[in-house]
């Protein structure tokens, strides 16, 4: 039974494995490789497109919140796809037409941001 399941996770273990392995390198040759004096301009505080020390009640652009409510929307969508492509030989006629249109449902509205032009920078 022990050798039946450890086969079965091997390949999770092998992805697992590789994922902590290649951000261990990445994460050291960052450390050996990254330029030790950065200028004013690139260490200075930087979020949402301006800078964080001026007046709390200036206007603050929405096109920010529209990107990350996008990247929250797809981020879920990749998150409900996985176990369902895990269990695609086995799932059912409704299943299938369920993601479908989950799947539509979220097409129809980028496609409608993307033709509100919410997604052009200027």
């Amino acid at each position: 039974m022990d050798v039946v399941l450890s086969r079965e996770y091997l390949p999770i273990m092998i992805l697992l494995g590789l994922a902590v392995a290649l951000g261990l390198i990445l994460i050291l040759a960052a450390a050996i490789l990254a330029v030790r004096n950065p200028d004013a301009e690139k260490v200075s505080a930087y979020e949402c497109g301006f800078n964080a020390f001026d007046d709390a009640r200036m206007k603050f652009d929405v096109r920010f919140y529209l990107v990350s409510i996008l990247f929250i929307i797809f981020d879920l969508e990749i998150a409900f796809l996985f176990p369902w492509a895990v269990s695609f030989n086995v799932m059912t006629d409704a299943a299938f037409w369920s993601m479908m249109v989950f799947l539509g449902v979220l097409t129809v509205g980028f496609a409608y941001e993307w033709k509100k032009g919410a997604l052009e920078w200027e």
